[in-house]
């Protein structure tokens, strides 16, 4: 929102190179709008605040969906500024500790109806106002006249309002508002006032994560003259988890499930700050957590600019500008999650429910790893590896240490488990790390951990799958997604094992990775659910989507492609490069007119039947590569970019959970794709930038271009590395972090001989 996107858009790619740093290409209003699920407020990377506006939290359970980040761009008003958001994910939660100024005499403790002007405290907005930066964010309410600004740390966040001359400040402190709403909850909350004017707070709710607890402290730039707390439901007793209590050192108080505060400032001759910090451990550590970031608006803003200027600059991109803004705005995306948990003293509440201390590294949770494992977590592997390795790593086994279940987390946030989606698809994120020589973490008790996921039998038909090879749907709903997800976690499974020495372990995974077989149907060609019997389900349709049937978010025109680990068994099952193709053409070729989605939420961004607005299709284009192919991956790729992403609200065809969509635009901005982590190989697609350099951790300089480069000129006609001719359709990652010069030469026509052969196609576990 720095300057008119239409203009960016035309601007020749000769100003593009001129452009300006990578922090103000970033237009975190994409993905507002649409199907995205972003958030447009301030965070810092990798932030445990999510300082964000909430435009409507009056939704209940799946009527949620769309609000599922608190804010839409489409909506009038603003209900107040919220401190934690998920960025793009397909379920909604958090929005916690809503904060809204209100100028003059009447202070409204509702929210008021949208469609009413002046019935709560809830406020009119335009666009003009607003301005979004990496880590700030600024917005004019309509109806009050108030200026308000927000900036964030790490474990904080700062507001900063400036209220209309001659007008008593107040502001609303809303324990109620929550994302993915209903009654009852928040379970229970408190609000204490200390003797030096510092207000703390906890509730405990139970929505998406169960038991959630979480912790804030609020200081203020200006004294009090005056408060209220108000309980909405009073006389309602709740005899579970109550609070720490402030006892007789608070000197005001208030427990209950349905708990406002009003705080007056009276007449201010400045701007009212207000900082605030969150924990998961007790009210005492947000206390702590907000000395350990110390300073006001100004300080704050100007240390996370300058974080969001280093984890920016880990690429740097010439481009047109529309381009630029994209993928910038897809790196800062695939930079929010995981989150950290634990705080400055490095002690965190973990899946147990008990508070624990982090020893060497900082806890991190929001895994939505059914997204994140095919390409959030590897572009993080080269663009974050020290948080990777010493962060995100451990904390994953850390989780399953204490989890009541034993288990990787699957879904977690705020280190609570969801359960939401399938697979252990923390392992291959483990694998991928320790695969491409990535440490700072125990790799046996990793391992350990993997092996404990994978042969959790009371976990998803886990029990069926070890026994028979396969899950089966009269047992297992999503049986036949299930199947193939298992078999892929086990392969990496057995790619670790094998590197760490542990044989007998990788043979056992070894031949589960093959299971995929049992569930696909070769008379048919296609990946199908089998009943206990044996039989295949019937009737059958591939463009059939329903939840709880035989796949996860999908059917079986994309699921029958997931085979990352055996892609080249998979082809000839299918009988061959021909058929492959053919197969795939018409998979992106397909009709729709006569298939109806919209009972399908997360069913967004088709071409065919290619779905890029949700994950199981994501590196499908890329198989033309294993097909002996790779032309047609280039055809492929520039219609999904094209129609699939855009510099606007609009601009991300689906949800962009938690990075994955994010992450898929950066790597095939580079020209390469992670389609198996944990092998090691990128496939090379075809680069959407004239020049990238990656400044990797080691020091070390890769640097992708692509001469030529133009709409017309969208087929790659040949291809060196460090100025040898490249014959092969992947590059490996020891080549990217050597440091090097990968060039493509872009042509019009295609090349339908390079890296044709099978010798030149990325890895299968077959072939290798």
């Amino acid at each position: 929102m720095r300057y008119p996107l239409l203009f960016a858009a035309l601007l020749p790619a000769t100003l593009a190179a001129q452009a300006p740093a990578p922090i103000d290409a970033v237009d975190p209003m994409i993905g507002t709008g649409g199907e995205g699920h972003t958030f447009p407020g301030a965070t810092a990377p990798f932030g445990m605040v999510q300082l964000s506006p909430d435009t409507d939290t009056s939704c209940v359970i799946r009527e949620c969906y769309s609000h599922a980040a608190g804010y839409r761009y489409e909506d009038p008003t603003i209900q107040g500024f919220s401190h934690t958001h998920f960025s793009g994910a397909g379920h909604s939660d958090l929005g916690d500790v809503l904060v809204m100024p209100v100028a003059g005499d009447t202070v409204s403790l509702d929210p008021g109806d949208p469609k009413r002007p002046g019935s709560g405290y809830r406020s009119r907005f335009g666009h003009k106002t607003e301005v979004a930066h990496p880590g700030y964010y600024a917005v004019k309410l309509a109806d009050s006249g108030v200026r308000a600004e927000m900036t964030a740390g790490t474990r904080i966040g700062v507001h900063r309002y400036t209220f209309p001359a001659n007008k008593a400040a107040h502001l609303v402190i809303d324990l109620r508002s929550s994302l993915y709403n209903y009654p009852g909850k928040v379970l229970w909350s408190g609000l204490h006032l200390r003797p030096d004017g510092t207000l703390t707070g906890f509730r405990e709710t139970r929505g998406w994560a169960p038991g959630r607890k979480l912790y804030f402290a609020m200081r203020f730039s200006a004294p009090l003259i005056d408060h209220g707390f108000v309980d909405r439901e009073e006389n309602v007793p709740y005899k579970g988890f109550q609070g720490p209590g402030r006892g007789s050192d608070a000197l005001a108080e208030k427990l209950g499930r349905a708990l406002e505060a009003r705080l007056d400032f009276g007449v201010l001759t400045k701007p009212l700050e207000v900082n605030v910090a969150l924990s998961g451990v007790d009210e005492n550590a947000a206390v702590a957590n907000l000395a350990s970031e110390a300073g006001g608006f100004d300080a704050v803003r100007a240390r996370t600019t300058a974080a969001w200027n280093k984890a920016l600059g880990a690429v740097q991109i010439d481009a047109p500008a529309a381009t630029r803004i994209n993928v910038y705005t897809a790196l800062y995306h695939a930079l929010l999650a995981p989150s950290v948990w634990s705080d400055a003293d490095g002690r965190y509440r973990g899946p147990d429910d008990q508070v624990h201390q982090a020893k060497g590294f900082t806890f991190r949770s929001t895994f939505s790893l059914w997204d994140t494992f095919r390409a959030e977590h590897p572009l993080l592997t080269l663009v974050q590896p020290e948080q990777t390795t010493a962060d995100v790593v451990q904390s994953l086994v850390a989780s399953q240490q204490v989890s009541p279940d034993g288990i990787l987390p699957v879904w977690q946030f705020a280190g609570r488990e969801t359960w939401c989606m399938i697979g252990y698809h923390a392992v291959p994120v483990i694998a991928d790390a320790y695969m491409k020589g990535l440490r700072g973490f125990d790799a046996e008790a990793a391992l350990a951990a993997m092996v404990a996921s994978a042969d959790h039998r009371s976990y998803g038909g886990l029990g069926d799958y070890i026994d028979r090879g396969y899950v089966p749907i009269d047992k297992e709903p999503e049986a036949a997604s299930k199947t193939v997800e298992y078999a892929f976690d086990d392969w990496s499974i057995a790619r670790m094992a094998r590197a760490m020495g542990k044989t007998a372990i990788a043979d056992r995974f070894d031949k589960r990775a093959g299971n995929w077989r049992n569930s696909f149907d070769a008379k048919t060609g296609w990946l199908r659910a089998r009943l206990s019997s044996g039989a295949f389900r019937t009737p059958f349709d591939p463009t059939a989507i329903n939840y709880g049937s035989d796949y996860t978010e999908g059917n079986a025109w994309q699921y029958s492609w997931f085979v990352p680990q055996d892609e080249a068994s998979l082809i000839q099952t299918l009988g061959g490069d021909r058929q492959t193709i053919a197969k795939l053409d018409a998979m992106f070729d397909f009709d729709n007119s006569k298939v109806d989605y919209s009972h399908a939420e997360d069913i967004a961004g088709l071409i065919g039947q290619y779905i890029h607005g949700n994950e199981p299709s994501h590196h499908v284009a890329y198989l033309y590569d294993y097909a002996g192919a790779p032309w047609r991956t280039q055809e492929r790729l520039k219609q999904i970019v094209d129609t699939q992403y855009k510099p606007t609200p609009e601009g991300l065809a689906g949800n962009d959970d938690l990075g994955q969509m994010s992450a898929w635009l950066v790597f095939t901005a580079l020209g390469f794709y992670p389609v198996t982590p944990g092998s090691n190989q990128y496939a090379i697609g075809r680069p959407f930038v004239s020049r990238a350099v990656m400044n990797l951790p080691n020091g070390k300089r890769f640097t992708v271009l692509a001469d030529g480069l133009s709409d017309a000129n969208r087929y790659v006609g040949a291809v060196t590395l460090n100025g040898k001719p490249l014959a092969r359709s992947y590059v490996t990652d020891a080549e990217i972090r050597s440091g090097g010069e990968l060039r493509f030469t872009m042509a019009a026509t295609p090349n339908k001989t390079w890296a044709s052969s099978k010798a030149a196609r990325p890895y299968s576990m077959s072939t290798r």
